[in-house]
Protein backbone atom coordinates (compact mmCIF):
# COMPACT_ATOMS: atom_id res chain seq x y z
CA UNK A 1 0.00 0.00 0.00
CA UNK A 2 2.95 2.71 0.64
CA UNK A 3 4.55 1.83 -2.89
CA UNK A 4 0.83 2.85 -4.41
CA UNK A 5 0.51 5.96 -2.27
CA UNK A 6 3.34 6.68 -3.70
CA UNK A 7 2.24 6.18 -7.09
CA UNK A 8 -0.84 7.50 -7.25
CA UNK A 9 0.38 11.54 -7.09
CA UNK A 10 0.41 11.05 -11.00
CA UNK A 11 -3.18 9.92 -10.94
CA UNK A 12 -4.89 11.09 -8.46
CA UNK A 13 -4.84 14.72 -6.55
CA UNK A 14 -3.33 14.69 -2.96
CA UNK A 15 -6.65 15.38 -1.40
CA UNK A 16 -7.85 12.26 -3.56
CA UNK A 17 -5.15 9.84 -2.29
CA UNK A 18 -5.40 11.13 1.39
CA UNK A 19 -9.12 10.00 1.12
CA UNK A 20 -8.25 6.54 -0.55
CA UNK A 21 -5.53 6.57 2.08
CA UNK A 22 -7.85 7.39 5.08
CA UNK A 23 -10.46 4.48 3.83
CA UNK A 24 -7.96 1.78 3.97
CA UNK A 25 -6.48 3.43 7.09
CA UNK A 26 -9.74 3.45 8.52
CA UNK A 27 -10.30 -0.23 7.71
CA UNK A 28 -7.42 -1.40 8.83
CA UNK A 29 -8.28 0.17 12.24
CA UNK A 30 -11.88 -1.32 11.92
CA UNK A 31 -10.38 -4.50 11.18
CA UNK A 32 -8.27 -4.70 13.76
CA UNK A 33 -10.83 -4.36 16.24
CA UNK A 34 -13.24 -6.68 14.68
CA UNK A 35 -10.54 -9.29 14.62
CA UNK A 36 -9.77 -8.78 18.32
CA UNK A 37 -13.60 -8.94 19.42
CA UNK A 38 -14.13 -12.26 17.44
CA UNK A 39 -10.49 -13.91 18.98
CA UNK A 40 -10.90 -12.70 22.28
CA UNK A 41 -14.35 -13.11 23.14
CA UNK A 42 -17.05 -9.83 24.33
CA UNK A 43 -15.23 -10.68 28.54
CA UNK A 44 -11.89 -10.14 27.21
CA UNK A 45 -12.42 -7.48 24.62
CA UNK A 46 -13.43 -5.07 26.90
CA UNK A 47 -10.01 -4.50 28.89
CA UNK A 48 -8.86 -4.41 25.12
CA UNK A 49 -11.47 -2.22 24.51
CA UNK A 50 -10.43 -0.25 27.44
CA UNK A 51 -7.14 0.62 25.60
CA UNK A 52 -8.66 1.11 22.15
CA UNK A 53 -10.49 4.06 23.76
CA UNK A 54 -7.42 5.58 25.76
CA UNK A 55 -6.04 5.89 22.49
CA UNK A 56 -9.13 7.60 21.19
CA UNK A 57 -9.19 9.92 23.61
CA UNK A 58 -5.20 10.70 23.78
CA UNK A 59 -5.85 11.49 19.53
CA UNK A 60 -8.51 13.86 20.73
CA UNK A 61 -6.38 15.64 22.91
CA UNK A 62 -3.34 15.54 20.70
CA UNK A 63 -5.26 16.66 17.98
CA UNK A 64 -5.17 20.07 19.63
CA UNK A 65 -1.73 20.58 18.65
CA UNK A 66 -2.16 18.83 14.79
CA UNK A 67 -4.94 21.38 13.85
CA UNK A 68 -3.14 24.30 15.44
CA UNK A 69 -0.28 23.54 13.68
CA UNK A 70 -2.21 22.48 10.89
CA UNK A 71 -3.87 26.25 10.65
CA UNK A 72 -1.24 28.54 11.53
CA UNK A 73 1.13 26.67 8.64
CA UNK A 74 -1.30 27.27 6.17
CA UNK A 75 -1.62 31.25 7.26
CA UNK A 76 1.91 32.02 8.32
CA UNK A 77 4.78 32.55 6.23
CA UNK A 78 8.08 30.74 6.07
CA UNK A 79 9.47 32.27 9.16
CA UNK A 80 6.83 32.29 11.85
CA UNK A 81 6.25 28.47 10.38
CA UNK A 82 9.26 28.05 11.36
CA UNK A 83 9.36 29.20 14.85
CA UNK A 84 5.20 27.73 15.15
CA UNK A 85 6.92 24.35 14.76
CA UNK A 86 10.04 24.41 17.00
CA UNK A 87 7.59 25.65 19.93
CA UNK A 88 4.57 23.53 19.64
CA UNK A 89 7.02 20.37 18.96
CA UNK A 90 8.31 21.29 22.53
CA UNK A 91 5.31 22.17 24.15
CA UNK A 92 3.43 18.78 22.78
CA UNK A 93 6.62 16.75 23.80
CA UNK A 94 6.23 18.58 27.46
CA UNK A 95 2.28 18.06 27.42
CA UNK A 96 2.53 14.39 26.56
CA UNK A 97 5.48 13.63 29.37
CA UNK A 98 3.08 15.16 31.73
CA UNK A 99 -0.14 13.09 30.23
CA UNK A 100 2.59 9.71 30.47
CA UNK A 101 3.17 10.38 33.73
CA UNK A 102 -0.01 10.58 35.19
CA UNK A 103 -0.80 7.94 33.41
CA UNK A 104 1.90 5.17 34.95
CA UNK A 105 1.07 6.63 38.43
CA UNK A 106 -1.98 6.19 38.08
CA UNK A 107 -2.44 3.21 36.76
CA UNK A 108 -3.42 0.75 39.88
CA UNK A 109 -6.32 3.35 39.58
CA UNK A 110 -7.05 3.10 36.81
CA UNK A 111 -7.65 -0.78 36.68
CA UNK A 112 -9.58 -0.25 39.81
CA UNK A 113 -11.90 1.79 38.03
CA UNK A 114 -12.36 0.14 34.65
CA UNK A 115 -12.04 -3.36 36.48
CA UNK A 116 -9.00 -4.27 33.89
CA UNK A 117 -6.85 -7.67 34.99
CA UNK A 118 -3.70 -5.80 35.36
CA UNK A 119 -2.63 -2.23 35.84
CA UNK A 120 0.92 -2.85 33.79
CA UNK A 121 -1.07 -2.14 30.52
CA UNK A 122 -1.23 1.38 31.45
CA UNK A 123 2.09 1.83 31.99
CA UNK A 124 3.09 0.35 28.61
CA UNK A 125 0.34 2.80 27.65
CA UNK A 126 1.91 6.03 29.37
CA UNK A 127 5.22 5.43 28.57
CA UNK A 128 4.60 5.71 24.91
CA UNK A 129 2.12 8.80 25.27
CA UNK A 130 5.07 11.34 24.57
CA UNK A 131 5.80 9.94 21.43
CA UNK A 132 1.83 10.24 20.26
CA UNK A 133 2.28 14.47 20.85
CA UNK A 134 5.21 14.69 18.99
CA UNK A 135 3.97 13.09 15.58
CA UNK A 136 0.58 15.06 16.47
CA UNK A 137 2.62 17.93 15.87
CA UNK A 138 4.82 16.19 12.78
CA UNK A 139 0.80 15.51 11.24
CA UNK A 140 0.04 18.76 11.60
CA UNK A 141 2.78 20.22 9.96
CA UNK A 142 2.21 17.99 6.90
CA UNK A 143 -1.79 18.86 6.81
CA UNK A 144 -0.87 22.25 6.71
CA UNK A 145 1.14 22.42 3.98
CA UNK A 146 -0.94 20.00 2.26
CA UNK A 147 1.38 17.33 1.81
CA UNK A 148 -1.56 14.90 1.72
CA UNK A 149 0.42 11.65 0.54
CA UNK A 150 3.16 11.67 3.14
CA UNK A 151 0.32 12.23 5.45
CA UNK A 152 -1.26 9.48 4.19
CA UNK A 153 1.92 7.27 4.76
CA UNK A 154 2.30 8.39 8.60
CA UNK A 155 -1.44 7.15 9.30
CA UNK A 156 -0.74 3.80 7.23
CA UNK A 157 2.28 2.75 9.10
CA UNK A 158 0.96 3.47 12.47
CA UNK A 159 -2.19 1.48 11.46
CA UNK A 160 -0.06 -1.61 9.93
CA UNK A 161 2.40 -1.88 12.95
CA UNK A 162 -0.17 -1.83 15.39
CA UNK A 163 -1.94 -4.71 13.05
CA UNK A 164 0.49 -7.21 12.37
CA UNK A 165 2.49 -6.10 16.15
CA UNK A 166 -0.53 -7.04 18.03
CA UNK A 167 -1.62 -10.32 16.40
CA UNK A 168 1.89 -11.54 16.29
CA UNK A 169 1.98 -11.31 20.17
CA UNK A 170 -1.61 -13.25 20.29
CA UNK A 171 -0.86 -15.74 17.60
CA UNK A 172 2.90 -16.23 17.35
CA UNK A 173 4.40 -15.85 21.09
CA UNK A 174 1.14 -16.51 23.02
CA UNK A 175 1.40 -12.93 24.87
CA UNK A 176 -2.04 -11.49 26.93
CA UNK A 177 -4.57 -9.79 24.88
CA UNK A 178 -4.21 -6.45 26.80
CA UNK A 179 -0.19 -6.43 27.09
CA UNK A 180 -0.33 -7.03 23.13
CA UNK A 181 -2.31 -4.51 22.63
CA UNK A 182 -0.59 -1.93 24.58
CA UNK A 183 2.79 -3.48 23.49
CA UNK A 184 1.55 -2.65 19.59
CA UNK A 185 0.10 1.03 20.10
CA UNK A 186 3.27 1.97 21.96
CA UNK A 187 5.40 0.62 19.34
CA UNK A 188 3.20 1.54 16.33
CA UNK A 189 3.20 5.74 17.71
CA UNK A 190 7.03 5.71 16.88
CA UNK A 191 6.31 4.02 13.24
CA UNK A 192 3.84 6.85 13.06
CA UNK A 193 6.38 9.64 13.21
CA UNK A 194 7.37 8.71 9.37
CA UNK A 195 7.50 10.97 7.42
CA UNK A 196 8.81 13.36 9.34
CA UNK A 197 8.75 16.63 7.90
CA UNK A 198 11.86 18.87 8.11
CA UNK A 199 11.42 22.96 7.81
CA UNK A 200 13.66 24.58 5.97
CA UNK A 201 15.75 26.63 8.84
CA UNK A 202 16.22 30.10 7.78
CA UNK A 203 18.98 32.50 7.39
CA UNK A 204 20.50 34.52 10.12
CA UNK A 205 18.57 34.72 13.53
CA UNK A 206 16.44 32.31 15.29
CA UNK A 207 12.71 33.03 14.01
CA UNK A 208 10.27 33.98 16.47
CA UNK A 209 6.63 34.30 16.48
CA UNK A 210 5.42 38.01 17.03
CA UNK A 211 3.33 38.61 19.98
CA UNK A 212 -0.02 39.25 17.58
CA UNK A 213 0.78 35.64 16.12
CA UNK A 214 1.25 34.01 19.61
CA UNK A 215 -1.61 35.34 20.92
CA UNK A 216 -3.39 34.07 17.96
CA UNK A 217 -2.01 30.70 18.21
CA UNK A 218 -2.61 30.89 22.00
CA UNK A 219 -6.34 31.69 21.74
CA UNK A 220 -7.08 28.71 18.70
CA UNK A 221 -4.94 26.36 21.01
CA UNK A 222 -7.05 26.77 23.99
CA UNK A 223 -10.79 26.71 22.06
CA UNK A 224 -9.45 23.81 20.32
CA UNK A 225 -8.47 22.12 23.29
CA UNK A 226 -11.45 22.68 24.93
CA UNK A 227 -13.61 21.01 21.69
CA UNK A 228 -11.53 18.20 22.06
CA UNK A 229 -12.45 17.65 25.72
CA UNK A 230 -15.72 17.81 24.10
CA UNK A 231 -14.81 15.63 21.45
CA UNK A 232 -14.18 12.97 24.31
CA UNK A 233 -17.18 13.27 26.06
CA UNK A 234 -19.59 13.11 23.10
CA UNK A 235 -17.27 10.13 21.65
CA UNK A 236 -15.64 7.91 23.92
CA UNK A 237 -17.57 8.83 27.60
CA UNK A 238 -20.18 6.01 26.98
CA UNK A 239 -17.52 3.25 26.63
CA UNK A 240 -15.95 4.57 29.78
CA UNK A 241 -18.95 4.75 32.05
CA UNK A 242 -19.91 1.18 30.55
CA UNK A 243 -16.98 0.21 31.15
CA UNK A 244 -17.32 0.99 34.77
CA UNK A 245 -21.21 0.62 35.52
CA UNK A 246 -21.91 -2.50 33.77
CA UNK A 247 -20.27 -6.10 34.42
CA UNK A 248 -16.78 -6.88 31.70
CA UNK A 249 -19.70 -9.24 29.92
CA UNK A 250 -21.83 -6.58 28.84
CA UNK A 251 -18.67 -3.96 28.08
CA UNK A 252 -17.33 -6.18 25.92
CA UNK A 253 -21.08 -6.46 23.98
CA UNK A 254 -21.29 -2.56 24.11
CA UNK A 255 -17.57 -2.13 23.09
CA UNK A 256 -18.60 -4.04 19.96
CA UNK A 257 -21.84 -2.10 19.55
CA UNK A 258 -19.93 1.42 19.51
CA UNK A 259 -16.94 -0.01 16.64
CA UNK A 260 -19.85 -0.87 14.69
CA UNK A 261 -22.17 2.12 15.13
CA UNK A 262 -19.20 4.56 14.97
CA UNK A 263 -18.05 3.36 11.33
CA UNK A 264 -19.90 6.92 10.22
CA UNK A 265 -16.84 8.81 12.49
CA UNK A 266 -14.61 6.89 11.04
CA UNK A 267 -15.68 7.29 7.34
CA UNK A 268 -16.28 10.90 7.87
CA UNK A 269 -13.55 12.19 9.69
CA UNK A 270 -11.36 12.53 6.28
CA UNK A 271 -13.39 15.03 5.15
CA UNK A 272 -13.05 17.34 8.42
CA UNK A 273 -9.78 16.87 8.12
CA UNK A 274 -9.28 18.50 4.50
CA UNK A 275 -12.04 20.50 4.90
CA UNK A 276 -9.69 22.38 8.23
CA UNK A 277 -6.77 24.20 5.85
CA UNK A 278 -9.08 24.55 2.74
CA UNK A 279 -11.34 26.56 5.04
CA UNK A 280 -8.31 28.36 6.49
CA UNK A 281 -6.84 29.43 2.61
CA UNK A 282 -10.32 30.35 0.67
CA UNK A 283 -10.33 33.06 3.90
CA UNK A 284 -6.37 34.22 3.40
CA UNK A 285 -7.63 34.41 0.11
CA UNK A 286 -10.56 36.31 0.10
CA UNK A 287 -12.72 33.91 -0.80
CA UNK A 288 -16.48 32.58 0.57
CA UNK A 289 -15.62 29.05 2.14
CA UNK A 290 -19.15 28.42 2.41
CA UNK A 291 -19.39 26.30 -0.97
CA UNK A 292 -16.86 24.31 0.35
CA UNK A 293 -18.57 23.34 3.77
CA UNK A 294 -22.01 22.66 1.75
CA UNK A 295 -20.30 20.18 -0.47
CA UNK A 296 -18.59 18.37 2.76
CA UNK A 297 -22.08 18.29 4.62
CA UNK A 298 -23.65 16.80 1.35
CA UNK A 299 -20.73 14.29 1.59
CA UNK A 300 -21.02 13.58 5.48
CA UNK A 301 -24.79 13.45 5.37
CA UNK A 302 -24.93 10.98 2.23
CA UNK A 303 -22.73 8.80 4.08
CA UNK A 304 -24.25 9.03 7.22
CA UNK A 305 -27.27 8.68 5.87
CA UNK A 306 -26.79 5.06 4.11
CA UNK A 307 -25.21 3.97 6.76
CA UNK A 308 -27.81 4.66 9.78
CA UNK A 309 -30.55 2.99 7.11
CA UNK A 310 -28.58 -0.07 6.96
CA UNK A 311 -27.66 -0.71 10.17
CA UNK A 312 -31.82 0.21 11.01
CA UNK A 313 -32.74 -2.78 8.62
CA UNK A 314 -30.14 -5.32 8.81
CA UNK A 315 -28.87 -4.86 12.37
CA UNK A 316 -28.06 -9.01 13.28
CA UNK A 317 -26.57 -9.25 9.95
CA UNK A 318 -24.49 -6.73 10.74
CA UNK A 319 -23.54 -7.87 14.20
CA UNK A 320 -23.05 -11.26 13.07
CA UNK A 321 -21.13 -11.06 9.96
CA UNK A 322 -18.87 -8.26 11.91
CA UNK A 323 -18.03 -9.94 15.53
CA UNK A 324 -20.12 -13.49 15.70
CA UNK A 325 -23.21 -15.06 17.59
CA UNK A 326 -21.34 -14.04 20.78
CA UNK A 327 -22.43 -10.38 20.56
CA UNK A 328 -25.78 -10.66 18.73
CA UNK A 329 -27.83 -9.77 21.82
CA UNK A 330 -26.43 -6.05 21.17
CA UNK A 331 -28.51 -5.87 17.55
CA UNK A 332 -31.60 -3.72 18.28
CA UNK A 333 -29.38 -1.23 19.45
CA UNK A 334 -27.12 -0.70 16.52
CA UNK A 335 -29.56 1.17 14.34
CA UNK A 336 -29.67 3.98 17.21
CA UNK A 337 -26.38 3.71 18.12
CA UNK A 338 -25.36 4.54 14.31
CA UNK A 339 -27.82 7.75 14.22
CA UNK A 340 -26.40 9.48 17.53
CA UNK A 341 -22.61 9.22 15.90
CA UNK A 342 -24.37 10.37 12.58
CA UNK A 343 -26.00 13.56 14.71
CA UNK A 344 -22.42 13.98 16.42
CA UNK A 345 -21.10 13.69 12.82
CA UNK A 346 -22.78 16.13 11.27
CA UNK A 347 -22.25 18.51 14.28
CA UNK A 348 -18.72 18.05 14.37
CA UNK A 349 -18.37 19.75 10.94
CA UNK A 350 -20.12 22.97 11.79
CA UNK A 351 -17.83 23.14 14.95
CA UNK A 352 -14.51 22.69 12.80
CA UNK A 353 -15.88 25.09 9.72
CA UNK A 354 -16.07 27.86 12.39
CA UNK A 355 -13.18 26.82 14.64
CA UNK A 356 -11.58 27.54 11.27
CA UNK A 357 -13.06 30.95 10.86
CA UNK A 358 -12.22 31.94 14.63
CA UNK A 359 -15.45 31.49 15.15
CA UNK A 360 -15.76 29.84 18.43
CA UNK A 361 -19.18 30.20 19.80
CA UNK A 362 -19.88 26.51 18.60
CA UNK A 363 -16.86 25.02 20.53
CA UNK A 364 -19.26 25.85 23.86
CA UNK A 365 -22.21 24.50 22.70
CA UNK A 366 -20.53 20.98 21.83
CA UNK A 367 -19.19 21.26 25.45
CA UNK A 368 -22.50 21.71 26.83
CA UNK A 369 -24.11 18.84 25.26
CA UNK A 370 -21.46 16.57 26.06
CA UNK A 371 -21.69 17.20 29.79
CA UNK A 372 -25.55 16.79 28.97
CA UNK A 373 -24.85 13.35 27.48
CA UNK A 374 -22.57 12.43 30.28
CA UNK A 375 -24.97 13.21 32.83
CA UNK A 376 -27.79 11.49 31.06
CA UNK A 377 -25.84 7.93 31.02
CA UNK A 378 -24.48 8.83 34.78
CA UNK A 379 -28.38 8.99 35.65
CA UNK A 380 -29.57 6.68 33.26
CA UNK A 381 -28.16 3.30 32.78
CA UNK A 382 -30.35 0.61 34.34
CA UNK A 383 -29.53 -0.94 30.49
CA UNK A 384 -27.81 -0.66 27.57
CA UNK A 385 -30.72 0.65 25.81
CA UNK A 386 -30.91 3.33 28.04
CA UNK A 387 -27.40 4.51 27.57
CA UNK A 388 -27.52 4.94 23.45
CA UNK A 389 -31.37 6.41 23.82
CA UNK A 390 -29.30 9.27 26.00
CA UNK A 391 -26.80 9.45 23.58
CA UNK A 392 -29.36 10.18 20.70
CA UNK A 393 -31.16 12.90 22.81
CA UNK A 394 -27.90 14.70 23.26
CA UNK A 395 -26.33 14.83 20.48
CA UNK A 396 -29.99 15.35 18.53
CA UNK A 397 -29.96 18.52 20.34
CA UNK A 398 -26.25 19.24 19.93
CA UNK A 399 -27.30 19.41 15.66
CA UNK A 400 -30.01 21.15 16.46
CA UNK A 401 -28.32 24.22 18.50
CA UNK A 402 -25.35 23.81 15.64
CA UNK A 403 -27.73 24.64 12.98
CA UNK A 404 -29.76 27.13 14.52
CA UNK A 405 -26.50 28.89 14.83
CA UNK A 406 -25.05 28.55 11.75
CA UNK A 407 -28.12 30.30 10.27
CA UNK A 408 -28.13 32.71 12.92
CA UNK A 409 -24.28 33.45 11.82
CA UNK A 410 -25.37 33.51 7.82
CA UNK A 411 -28.63 35.81 8.46
CA UNK A 412 -26.39 38.22 9.98
CA UNK A 413 -23.06 38.05 7.66
CA UNK A 414 -26.00 38.31 5.10
CA UNK A 415 -27.81 41.87 7.06
CA UNK A 416 -24.26 42.99 7.36
CA UNK A 417 -23.25 43.19 3.79
CA UNK A 418 -26.90 44.83 2.42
Amino acid sequence: MLVVTKRLPKLLTPEQIFMASAFVVNGGNYAYNLILGRVLGPAAFADAAILITMLLVLSFVAMTFQLAVAKFTAGFDPEAREALIAKALRYATGVGIGFGILCVLSAPFLQELFHTASATLFVIFGLAIPLYFAMSVNRGNLQGNQLFVQLSVTYQLEMLVRLVLTFSLLLLFQVEAAYAVSIAIAVSFVAGMFPFQKNNPTRGSKPVLAPEQYKQILQFFVLTAAYELTQIMCNNSDILLVKHYFEAYDAGLYASLALIGRVVYFVTWMFVMILLPKVVLLRKEGKNPLPVLKKYLGYIGLLSLSITAFTFLFPAFSVQLLFGEAYLSVAPLLGWYALATSLFALSNVFAYYFLSLDEYKPVALAGIFGVVQVLLIVFFHASLLEVVIAQVIAMGLLLCAQVSYFVLHSLKLKKASS
